[in-house]
């Protein structure tokens, strides 16, 4: 049974107005980006990474672009310790990227955390415990000065074993659960922390305002984050980081306001991974940024390796409709959109465009590795003549009458209908050939010949078999079509005007076939089609129309 009223908003908004970030548009650069895909995402799996899959894992975030990751909790897992130390002392992380590590700051923890680090040329280390009020309430039982002190002696324990390790270590703080949070608290607390560290600009600080639950709409947050911008100690010398979750699926907006309230990094993971509903899909994140023409400064250029990898090492699955990422993302089946999509693209093409701005696709799939055959025009029974059409001119070279493709579009609907399925361009090309292409069900021309008669008259002999049965025929007409169409409507019985003729070549080159397609009106109104593909175009025009007229004399030419 619901019951709405055992809930109630457990945020705190900030204790002045702070709205500045409705003022701006667009983000307008990247924020610095790390990935905690090897800890927050690991920890979410049911089998968690061996430690191959962890550095195949580690390896394919250095190539994206990632200048810091978070590679575990050492202190907590004996697995996550032995991977930091492989990395170290295999030497496998780039002298420009920083690995972090994340550690409560409990002193017996904090020490195995640098026990763990030691020799790792760059390294952050991260530490953090809860400030929100049901944490202190319900958990610790403390007051606040007990859990800011709690930080402050973490903060200072970093800095001690710092100076003595002398290693080379920037820090980080969270106040964990800072949603949860009373926002001049968590100030507090921070502003505590800071004092202890005395960032410099030389040695900046991280301090992390993560969303470890997310418990309010994304505009909370955002004022959250910009009173904590503007208020926190040594601003120069902080840097500001979000961690947002998606427990309420905002964690995109979140993340996307939160920068505009002047955090300046970003936490998060490929493709959303991690604890309950996951952590801030970074994929989305920067790729929405790069349809708005800002450089994310990382490559996503081939999504669909990338998405292999994680779906390998992870055992997750990209969901199908997951932005950017998902293999139906591009997919339109859709008759109107297909057609928008095909006309778009012709558009830009012809147009010669460097500006994107295909209808109902707000990114170019060539830049992610993706295909637009196979992966934007798909064909099932809600599809359309536009996107059939398109998919038999891109791969074959079929570019039909539009009267014609929507004539098959109706065929393939039907066959996709009956099939309950999807239907791949092959299939489509089956229909297309077993529909109009070079039928010779009733009738078969074996040869052709014209003679020039003068006067504009145009003769023809024709060698056809009926029923196995060749005999010869003859017919005259202003062209070589109309003699035929004579010819064959005086010997065979059959009343039809010809309405369309279009040809082209299949491919270009000496090798190329030539492609006819005919179009004739019967008596009842009723327009039918046929297509003829031969090496020579008289031949294939007179294909085609036969292919009509046995389609006419099957009385296949029933709508």
């Amino acid at each position: 049974m619901m019951d709405t009223t055992k809930y109630k908003r457990n945020y705190f908004m900030p204790p002045a107005e702070s709205l500045d970030w409705t003022k701006k548009e667009y983000i307008d650069k990247a924020p610095a980006w790390c990935s905690v895909d090897l800890r927050d995402g690991n920890q979410a799996l049911i089998v968690p990474m061996s430690l191959e899959e962890k550095i195949d894992f580690f390896k394919m975030l250095v190539a994206v672009g990632f200048k810091e990751i978070e590679v575990g909790f050492p202190a907590a897992s004996e697995t996550e310790y032995e991977f930091l130390r492989a990395l170290i002392d295999q030497n496998l992380i780039p002298d420009d990227v920083t690995i972090q590590v994340l550690t409560q700051a409990r002193p017996h923890i904090i020490k195995k955390t640098f026990e763990a680090v030691k020799g790792c040329k760059h390294a952050i280390i991260h530490v953090y415990n809860s400030t929100s009020l049901a944490q202190r309430e319900q958990v610790f039982k403390k007051s606040r000065d007990e859990i800011k002190q709690i930080a402050i002696d973490g903060a200072q324990m970093l800095l001690d074993l710092t100076k003595q390790d002398g290693g080379n270590y920037q820090f980080e703080y969270s106040p964990e659960s800072f949603t949860g949070t009373e926002v001049e608290y968590a100030l507090e607390v921070c502003n505590a922390v800071i004092n202890v560290w005395q960032p410099t600009p030389d040695n900046k600080v991280i301090i992390n305002l993560p969303a470890t639950v997310e418990m309010s709409m994304p505009h909370v947050y955002a004022s959250q984050i910009e009173y904590m911008s503007k208020n926190l100690a040594m601003r120069e010398n902080v840097i500001l980081s979000l961690h947002p979750h998606n427990d309420r699926g905002c964690g995109v907006a979140d993340a996307e306001l939160g920068v505009l309230a002047g955090a300046d990094r970003i936490e998060g993971t490929l493709f959303g991974n991690g604890e309950r509903t996951g952590n801030v899909d970074i994929i989305t994140l920067a790729m929405n940024m790069y349809t708005h023409g800002v450089d994310p400064k990382l490559n996503f250029a081939n999504m669909p390796k990338i998405t292999e990898l994680y779906e390998r090492v992870t055992g997750m699955h990209v969901y199908e409709r997951s932005p950017y990422t998902g293999k139906l993302v591009f997919a339109a089946f859709s008759g109107s959109h297909q057609d928008a999509i095909a006309k778009g693209m012709k558009w830009r093409e012809d147009k010669q465009l460097h500006d994107w701005t295909v209808p109902y696709l707000p990114l170019d799939p060539h830049d992610i590795g993706r295909e637009y055959e196979g992966d934007v025009i798909r064909i099932n029974s809600q599809s359309g003549k536009g996107g059939i059409g398109y998919i038999l001119e891109q791969r074959y070279g079929f570019n039909l009458p539009a009267k014609m493709r929507e004539h098959l579009g109706y065929a393939v609907k039907n066959v996709s209908d009956h099939l309950h399925k999807e239907l791949t361009p092959e299939e489509i090309l089956g229909i297309f050939n077993k529909e109009y292409v070079n039928i010779k069900t009733a009738i078969k021309l074996d040869e052709c010949h014209f003679v020039q008669e003068g006067n504009g008259v145009i003769s023809t002999e024709l060698t056809i078999k009926r029923a196995g049965q060749a005999k010869v025929y003859h017919g005259t007409g202003n062209g070589r079509l109309d003699a035929v169409a004579n010819a064959v409507k005086k010997h065979f019985g059959v009343e039809f005007k010809l309405t369309t003729y279009e040809e082209h070549a299949l491919q270009h080159g000496s090798n190329s076939q030539a492609c006819s397609y005919v179009g004739i009106e019967v008596p009842d109104g009723t327009v039918v089609w046929g297509c003829g593909i031969k090496n020579d175009i008289i031949d294939a025009s007179v294909c085609a129309l036969l292919s009509a007229v046995n389609k006419v004399l099957d009385e296949r030419h029933i709508k």
